[in-house]
C-alpha cells in the first residue's frame, strides 16, 4: 500500500494518508476538535478543499457543492479524494476554523486556553 505526505497549506502540517484511503481520513488523525466530517459521502460538502499541488482519484460528488468549474479548479471534498502522489491543499468553507486552529498541546504547557 502506498502512502502519501499531505500538507495543509494554511497551517504547514503534514499527515500520511495511504492511497486506499480519503483524505478527510487522513486529515483527522491530525487531532484537530471539531473537524466536522458531515456525511463522509460527497453529500454534505463540510469537507471541501482545494488541491493546490500534486495527482488524486476521486469519486462522484454533488453537483451542490462541487460544480464542474469547481472541480477543474481543484476543489474538491475530502471525503471523495484519494491520494495518488504528495498532495498540498487548501481548506475551505466550514472546516476552515477547525483545521486551521492550533491544537491544545501545542499552547505552553499543553493546556486549554
Amino acid at each position: 500500500m502506498a502512502y502519501h505526505v499531505v500538507t495543509v497549506n494554511d497551517t504547514g502540517e503534514c499527515f500520511r494518508c495511504s492511497s486506499q484511503e480519503s483524505l478527510l481520513a487522513g486529515m483527522e488523525r491530525l487531532g484537530k476538535k471539531g473537524i466536522p466530517v458531515g456525511c463522509r459521502g460527497g453529500g454534505c460538502g463540510v469537507c471541501k478543499v482545494e488541491i493546490t499541488a500534486g495527482t488524486y482519484s476521486k469519486r462522484v460528488m454533488s453537483r451542490q457543492h462541487i460544480s464542474e468549474a469547481d472541480e477543474c479548479a481543484g476543489r474538491v471534498l475530502a471525503c471523495r479524494v484519494r491520494p495518488t502522489s504528495d498532495i498540498s491543499l487548501a481548506v475551505l468553507g466550514k472546516m476552515k476554523a477547525s483545521v486551521c486552529r492550533p491544537n491544545a498541546d501545542t499552547t505552553p504547557g499543553g493546556a486549554n486556553p
